[in-house]
């Protein structure tokens, strides 16, 4: 999400009556690749992008293309194959040894636009769906069309194809459910149509509670993976720093109360039993994934312990979104330190990863 949101910051500030610009996506792998689907960048006629779509192998090449596709004003797709053994073949030295496809999107500032319709979904807190056209007969128009799904109705009314927009709803309930993105094949009356269901998590929300110098550094490693940072704490002990850095500050003697929901992480870090404890009590009630416990093992039990005496019952699903101490085991010893390794910790968590080496890993580094 940290990516769509510069694009959507670069593509607001475009004036199009002398910029022209595309916008250049990811939408389907074989093999490997340095970045996933859905992966972007926006590209002005003067040269000038932002974002990215590999690890700077493709780059080049794709800003090019995007600046003919803007000089037709027709999208266009390019297939990157990096999986052969040719030297003058783009990505190769890099050893991306996958076959990527490129949907290259002529922008003309409308409400059709698929950056202005990343714009409408960048701060909504459930999955969203775009659905794109990114393969038919050349004569047809509807190639490179985005849609924005919100309802059964709505998609069906606005998708194109009609013979099969109830199979690619039905596609849309499993991506939706699986959280994963989807390129897909149908077979039409008017030939094959090949279509990529994307599903976009919205930000996650990191949510700290504490007010001593090592909650800046959990904040600012937070706010680099594009993440929203509230802090909750003593609002007198906020220097300047952290006002710019997190992108809320909530005063813990007031009535206000951070948005948790289930893509929100919350670390207790108060360095205060009872100010833990009693934030753990408010937090267990929330629909936070993740709740991270600094301090030894010890300190946790004990509270668990308090919470039982108040007949405070820990279900399985509260322990599982429970760690205690919080962060990954990378030999952590100071305030830096120890961010990193809530930061990788929680990634891990939404991710549904070990948090392992990748030296350690059977299969491949990205799901498919």
């Amino acid at each position: 999400m940290k990516e769509i949101k510069s694009i959507i910051n670069a593509y607001s500030k475009i004036d199009f009556a002398s910029t022209k610009a595309a916008l250049v996506t990811v939408v389907s792998i074989q093999g490997s690749s340095y970045r996933r689907t859905g992966a972007r960048m926006l590209v002005l006629d003067n040269g000038i992008y932002f974002g990215g779509i590999s690890g700077g192998c493709l780059e080049g090449d794709a800003l090019r293309r995007a600046q003919k596709a803007i000089f037709k004003n027709k999208p266009s797709i390019v297939t990157y194959d990096t999986s052969q053994d040719d030297e003058h073949e783009m990505g190769v030295g890099l050893g991306c040894n996958g076959i990527i496809d490129v949907l290259i999107t002529p922008l003309n500032n409308n409400y059709k636009d698929p950056v202005h319709l990343l714009s409408v979904i960048s701060e909504v807190r459930e999955p969203a769906v775009l659905v794109t056209i990114i393969g038919c007969r050349e004569t047809l128009d509807i190639f490179g069309q985005t849609i924005l799904f919100e309802t059964e109705e709505q998609f069906l009314s606005l998708f194109p194809i009609k013979d099969i927009g109830v199979l690619v709803l039905k596609d849309i309930k499993q991506a939706l459910a699986n959280k994963n993105s989807e390129t897909i094949n149908y077979d039409t009356a008017i030939g094959t149509i090949r279509i990529f269901i994307e599903v976009i998590i919205p930000s996650l929300n990191l949510i700290i509670y504490g007010s001593n110098y090592d909650i800046l550094p959990a904040a600012s490693i937070g706010r680099e993976l594009g993440w929203n940072v509230t802090v909750v704490m003593n609002i007198a002990r906020a220097n300047k720093v952290l006002l710019e850095t997190a992108t809320n500050i909530i005063d813990n003697k007031s009535n206000q109360e951070p948005v948790i929901d289930n893509y929100s992480a919350v670390v207790l870090m108060a360095h205060d039993y009872k100010t833990d404890l009693n934030n753990l009590k408010k937090i267990l009630q929330t629909k936070a994934s993740y709740i991270g416990l600094l301090g030894p093992r010890k300190r946790s039990e004990k509270m668990f312990s308090e919470l039982l005496k108040e007949n405070i019952q820990l279900s399985e699903y509260s322990m599982e979104r429970i760690y205690a101490p919080c962060g990954l085991d990378i030999g952590a010893s100071n305030s830096e330190e120890i961010a990193l390794s809530i930061a990788a910790e929680i990634r891990a968590h939404f991710a549904k990863r070990q948090g392992m080496s990748l030296k350690f890993r059977k299969g491949t580094i990205y799901n498919n």
